[in-house]
Order: C-alpha cells, then sequence, then structure tokens
C-alpha cells in the first residue's frame, strides 16, 4: 500500500479547496519578489526579463547599441591582464607533478599473461616471420577490422599493396578528393529543337533541355503545343529548366494528346505537389509513357494526401513502369512499388507472347541432309517445278508412287520431284503407341548422290 503524497506535513488533498488568489492577494511586495524567484512561470509568453532570477534596478542608460557593447566587450578582454605564471614555460621541462597512470589490477595483468594460443609450430614460424604488411592483409581478411584503418583494409582487399608510411601506429590522413571535370554545358538550341518538334522529324527521338538557363514560357508553350501532334519523339528531358505549375499544365495537356513519349523527366523544377498530381493523373490519358520522373521540386515534402491521390493514380496506371518520385509514407512506397513490378511482369509476358508468335509466322525450311554439304544444294527449300532442267548425272529414283504433301500438292511438283534430287525414304517401323491402331507416316524426303 503506498502513502499519500504530503506537501508541509499535510495531505495534497487539503489543499484542494485553498483559493490561490486570496492567498497571493495577502502577499506584500516582498514576499511576492521571493515567491517569484523561487518559482519558474513556464510560460513562453513571458519575456526573459520576466522570467530569470536576476531583478536589476538600475535604470537604463539608453537604448541598446550592440556595435558599442561587443567593442567594450573586446576591450574589457584584451585590457584585462593575464593571471601570472608561477614557474614560466621551458620546452622540454615538466611543470608540475607529471601523471602516472595507475598499476593495472593484479587480476587483471594475470589473466593477460595467462592467455595463450597454440597455433602449432608451422603458423607460429609463418607468422614470426611475416612482415607488417603480411600481418595486415591478414587481418583484413580475418575481419579484424578494429586493428587497422580504413585505408589499409581497402588496400588489402583490393591487393593494391599497402599505403607508405602507414603501419599499426601510423596515421590517418583524409583521403584526397577526386577532381572530376565539369559537365559541358548544353548546347542545344531550343528554337531548332521547338522546329523539329513540329516538323514531326523522324530522326528526332530525344529532346534533351536539360541545364538551360533562361527559357522562357513563350518557349514552353511552343513545345508542348507541338508535342500533341509528334509522333516520333520518344524522350523528353526538362530537367532545371525552371518549370513552373502553369508550364506544368501544358504539359499535362501534352501528355494526354500526345501517343509517341516514352520517358518524361521533369525533375528538379519549381512544380507544387498539386502540379504533380495533375502530370500523374495526365499519364492515365495515354498508354505509351512508360517512365515519369519529378523529384527534387519546390516542395520537398509532399504529404500524405498528396501521395495517396499520386498512389491511387498510378494503380491505375497498367503501363507505367517506373517511377521516379520520394514518397515518405511507406504504405504508399509499397503500393506503387507492387504495381509497377505487376506492370513490369505483365510487359515481359506479352514480350514473350509476341516473340513466340512471330516465330511461328515466320516459314521454316527442311534441314540438310545429314552428310551432305549444304553449300552443293544448288536449289531452293521448296521441290523444283516441272520446268527445271533435271540433272543428266545418274539417280536412282523409287519406282513407288509418291504421296503428295502439302507442299506438293499439284501434279507439276510432283513431276518435278521425280524427275529432280528427292526419292522417297522408308520410315522407321517404331510404333511409340504399340496399343494404338498405327497409322500410315508421311513419306521423308532425303537427297541420295
Amino acid at each position: 500500500m503506498t502513502t499519500p503524497a504530503k506537501l508541509y506535513g499535510r495531505e495534497l488533498s487539503t489543499y484542494d479547496e485553498v483559493d490561490v488568489d486570496e492567498l497571493l492577494a495577502k502577499l506584500s511586495q516582498e514576499e511576492l519578489t521571493m515567491l517569484a524567484k523561487e518559482v519558474d512561470p513556464d510560460d513562453n509568453f513571458l519575456p526573459p526579463s520576466q522570467r530569470n532570477n536576476y531583478a536589476c534596478e538600475k535604470d537604463p542608460t539608453g537604448p541598446l547599441n550592440r556595435k558599442k557593447l561587443i567593442e567594450h566587450i573586446n576591450k574589457q578582454a584584451l585590457e584585462t591582464p593575464d593571471r601570472p605564471e608561477v614557474k614560466p614555460f621551458v620546452p622540454g621541462v615538466i611543470r608540475g607533478k607529471k601523471w602516472i597512470p595507475p598499476p593495472p589490477p593484479e587480476k587483471v595483468r594475470d589473466a593477460e599473461e595467462q592467455i595463450t594460443i597454440d597455433l602449432g609450430d608451422e603458423y607460429e614460424q609463418a607468422l614470426g616471420t611475416a612482415s607488417q604488411e603480411e600481418i595486415i592483409d591478414l587481418a583484413a581478411i580475418l575481419g579484424f577490422h578494429s586493428m587497422m584503418n580504413q585505408d589499409q583494409y581497402h588496400a588489402s582487399l583490393l591487393n593494391k599493396g599497402q599505403p607508405v608510411g602507414l603501419g599499426w601506429d601510423g596515421i590517418t590522413k583524409a583521403t584526397k578528393q577526386k577532381v572530376y571535370p565539369m559537365d559541358p554545358p548544353n548546347d542545344v538550341d531550343p528554337d531548332k529543337s521547338i522546329d523539329r518538334v513540329k516538323e514531326n522529324d523522324q530522326t528526332f527521338l530525344d529532346l534533351n533541355w536539360n541545364n538551360i538557363k533562361n527559357i522562357s514560357d513563350e518557349k514552353f508553350e511552343k513545345l508542348f503545343e507541338a508535342l500533341k501532334t509528334n509522333t516520333h519523339l520518344e524522350v523528353v528531358s526538362l530537367v532545371n529548366v525552371g518549370l513552373n505549375d502553369r508550364t506544368a499544365a501544358l504539359l499535362a495537356d501534352a501528355l494526354q494528346a500526345n501517343t509517341s513519349l516514352r520517358v518524361v523527366n521533369v525533375e528538379t523544377n519549381f512544380i507544387s505537389p498539386a502540379g504533380v498530381v495533375q502530370l500523374v493523373r495526365a499519364l492515365l490519358a495515354t498508354t505509351c509513357v512508360e517512365e515519369f520522373r519529378a523529384s527534387n521540386q519546390r516542395s520537398q515534402v509532399l504529404g500524405n494526401k498528396t501521395e495517396m491521390e499520386i498512389t491511387r493514380l498510378v494503380e491505375q496506371n497498367p503501363t507505367l513502369l517506373r517511377l521516379g518520385l520520394h514518397l515518405e509514407y511507406s504504405d504508399a512506397r509499397h503500393r506503387v512499388a507492387s504495381h509497377l513490378q505487376r506492370n513490369i511482369d505483365r510487359n515481359c509476358r506479352l514480350q514473350k507472347r509476341a516473340s513466340v508468335s512471330l516465330s511461328l509466322r515466320l516459314p521454316r525450311g527442311r534441314p540438310p541432309a545429314v552428310g551432305v554439304d549444304s553449300s552443293l544444294l544448288d536449289f531452293s527449300l521448296t521441290p523444283p517445278s516441272a520446268d527445271t532442267l533435271t540433272p543428266t548425272s545418274d539417280r536412282r529414283v523409287l519406282d513407288k508412287p509418291i504421296v503428295g504433301t502439302d507442299s506438293l500438292s499439284d501434279d507439276k511438283s510432283l513431276a518435278g520431284a521425280q524427275k529432280g534430287n528427292f526419292v522417297m525414304a522408308e520410315p522407321p517401323d517404331i510404333n511409340p503407341e504399340p496399343h494404338s491402331t498405327p497409322t500410315t507416316p508421311e513419306p521423308e524426303w532425303r537427297l541420295e548422290l
């Protein structure tokens, strides 16, 4: 059983009916000042001068001049003399008492002396004669990261040789940064690009205006108006070109009318979350855009409502395969990733079916006879016609009647086959289903020299 809390020997419940305002009215000014020093009001709306315990009774000498106050503090610091040293500094001379670390306890010292590992004569000899670089490489292989620095670890893994001057007691210095050349400026002429888009140039497939500064809104209007009727452009990249909500709305209208774009990239611009939602909604009207990127905009955080709306629109899009957006909420990220993966799997299945159907439609020819060089066969895959001249060399043809097939349906083809290089071959007497009624096998053609 817990005891009730008490204040000044009385339980707290006895103070519930006490009127605080009445008690404060009975206090004098000195008592109120003492009470204010002991109690922190914890009110952010009160100025700091009323919340702290320091109470300055002096009258202000004038308005605060920050510059003069800093100059006075610096002057006072410079004029204040340093504390005199009891013993002057002399290089190499220890002033005062030198600190000596206490000796380790006997138990710890005995434990360190008792830890011995018997590795065998062969391993002890190998480790005893190993150099410092070899021991560092061995420590890196065994994963003893605390025994070496980062440069030594990476040099051991990549077999580049240990850095000069870095041993067990070496000091690791900062790795020098690699200097990469600056990217060349984008020398694409926007006016020429707009003209090629208007003309629907078949060879113009990629529009790249990345990092081009000071592009006017009129040029964006001309470009997006030309995109509505273009049927060959596939990639539009407008990164860091100063797009805003007004131009993004024009781009959304162009996306709804275009039927050839596959990649749209509008990263690093000044599009608001509502503009991003409008662009994603425009992708539902077209069935060709496979990749859309719009990250790093004016607002870094889209918000829960905007992310859920984008997720709903993406789940309705059956053709989008890649989406470049930073989604903060895990639910939106998971749903978008799952839907994009389903779209990718569906796209792979459709491509496989298309390739299979295309291979079935292609004509198939019979392979050449075994043991005969195909370069010697100077005829097409179909049997020769009746008008083809028969070679004068002797060839044996079976006197049996030739049964017509699909490729030898007419009489001319049959006569040409009898006079040409083809003879009937007897099929092997193999019945894969011994319990079934044997059927008459189709004749097989072969070349006989």
